[in-house]
């Protein structure tokens, strides 16, 4: 699944959250998109999903406009997992499952839901409150919704945010293992500069609402005279311009 965004902007009671993006996201691609908070990724990735209407410009996937595909056909080909998004806290986590399963469209759901919980490890807690899980659990679960409708295209905004060091090399290796298996466009949002190193293929550096820099971690860091790339986030995070 390939997308691209052309000339994609947006602006809150004139404050420009994003200016004027132009990127392609190729099919079966990792991307990272990175920047300092406030930079605008939240509100391009809320666009992409379908979350947010764009002031102008154009969001395609495989050459068709998001707008004129029908809601429930673009919502069968993507998913989303973020911390910062609550699954509702007094369904246990295998009710979420199948709630988010059922609004997705997921046939054989049942076989669906004991396949992804026993791959990320849930069955400890699937008949337990989400609302009772302790954080880095909840995200292991984000995680679990977000693949349950085996997605086309995925956004995964700090997928291993609040895990343990073991936990969040699980869910990475986890990440890894399911792009091999299966044809996924993945769109990584991540202050792990680690983690952006060894899921993605190439990054995308924003900032003021702006792609300002882009290339593979490495010839990012070479170009911009760093040893890695948390150096290279931090030099283009401070520049002045």
């Amino acid at each position: 699944m390939k997308l691209e965004v052309k000339n994609l902007f947006k602006e809150f009671e004139k404050f420009v959250a994003v200016d004027n993006l132009n990127f392609v996201i190729p099919n079966n691609t990792t991307i990272g998109l990175l920047g300092p908070n406030g930079c605008g990724k939240t509100t391009t990735i809320g666009m992409m999903l379908g979350l947010i209407k764009p002031t102008r410009g154009k969001i395609l996937v495989d050459e068709q406009n998001i707008d004129s595909i029908e809601r429930t056909e673009y919502l069968s080909k993507i998913n989303f997992a973020s911390p910062y998004v609550e699954l509702p806290k007094k369904l246990t986590v295998k009710q979420n499952l199948d709630v988010y399963g059922r609004l997705y469209g997921v046939k054989d759901l049942e076989n669906r839901i004991k396949d992804i919980v026993h791959d990320l490890s849930l069955s400890k807690f699937v008949n337990k409150k989400t609302g009772e899980l302790s954080s880095g659990q909840k995200n292991r679960v984000s995680l679990a919704k977000s693949l349950i409708n085996k997605p086309k295209f995925l956004f995964l905004d700090e997928p291993t945010a609040s895990l343990d060091p073991d936990i969040g090399d699980f869910v990475r290796q986890y990440i890894e293992n399911y792009k091999n298996q299966n044809e996924v466009t993945i769109l990584l949002a991540s202050h792990n500069m680690d983690e952006v190193e060894r899921l993605t293929d190439s990054i995308m550096m924003m900032k003021k609402g702006k792609i300002v820099d882009s290339g593979t971690s490495q010839t990012l860091i070479e170009k911009h005279g760093r040893n890695n790339l948390e150096e290279t986030f931090l030099k283009i995070a401070r520049s002045v311009k």
